[in-house]
């Protein structure tokens, strides 16, 4: 969705990184059988990271092998898929169909229009698989739009309507873990959510876009203020996961967690930190 979920691949070990890309490779290979080539190109490393998560806490039956994909006609690629797979592949469709609906109604991105117009075929399916759900997404996101146009200046409020969407995903049923997996996916969610508008905070505000930093931005404080925001967030994230008696891939996911999620960040920092000495 956003591109801020990644690995942080200078700490991975060469096998965990194989499993990284596998896993990759399984949830593209979902998404192409259960939503087509439209589906397909809503993969991102985002939520591969759910993938693992789930297939970590619930170990299911794997299918695991190497073939030939469209995108590396030239190598054979290791894949790993399971039911967990296919849910996120769904997910992924979803809040994709979402975002491409925001961009056009926030921004007029024709892109966005023509892209959820693709996939509302496939909406109308998934509606019917997820209905309480999906429903339930639909409903914050109405809020949180309605909280960014009256320009709410509390950041725990317009970051939680999001952090709520995303703790109703991460919880594919409903045992023992859910609440753990709910709150897990709260903080995960408020996370994406904050750093999506420290990275556009300048265009937001030199468009006359809502932006929940928009008070801190003119101070001198903003980068520390905005770092232990997000390092909250993260802090209880990683305080969920740790709950989870998760042992296939844990320290890969732990990787995403402590290290991977700030990649994106440190690019923004660095941009925006050269930006200021040229200035």
């Amino acid at each position: 969705m956003f591109g801020y979920i990644v690995v942080h691949k200078p700490e991975l070990k060469v096998r965990e990184y194989e499993a990284y890309q596998a896993g990759y490779c399984g949830l593209c290979r979902s998404l192409k059988m259960r939503h087509g080539r439209r589906g397909q190109m809503t993969l991102s490393y985002d939520m591969t990271f759910l993938a693992f998560l789930l297939t970590g806490l619930y170990e299911p039956e794997t299918e695991a092998g190497v073939k030939r994909c469209p995108a590396h006609p030239l190598q054979r690629r290791a894949y790993r898929r399971n039911r967990y797979y296919d849910y996120v592949a769904d997910v992924n469709v979803i809040l994709t169909y979402y975002k491409c609906l925001d961009d056009w109604q926030d921004e007029h991105k024709l892109s966005g229009l023509l892209y959820a117009g693709f996939l509302k075929s496939r909406m109308k399916r998934l509606k019917k698989l997820y209905g309480r759900k999906v429903a339930k997404t639909g409903k914050l996101l109405l809020e949180l739009q309605k909280a960014e146009k009256e320009c709410v200046s509390d950041i725990d409020k317009t970051a939680g309507f999001f952090g709520e969407i995303m703790a109703e995903w991460f919880t594919y049923r409903e045992d023992e873990w859910t609440d753990t997996l709910r709150r897990m996916g709260f903080f995960f969610g408020k996370f994406i959510y904050l750093m999506d508008a420290y990275e556009d905070v300048e265009e937001d505000l030199e468009k006359g876009r809502y932006n929940p930093f928009a008070g801190l931005y003119k101070k001198e404080s903003f980068e520390q203020d905005c770092r232990m925001i997000l390092k909250m967030m993260m802090a209880e994230t990683g305080r969920a996961f740790e709950r989870l008696p998760i042992l296939e891939d844990a320290e890969l996911l732990r990787n995403i967690l402590y290290a991977g999620v700030w990649t994106r960040y440190g690019q923004v920092r660095q941009r925006r930190k050269e930006m200021e000495e040229k200035a």
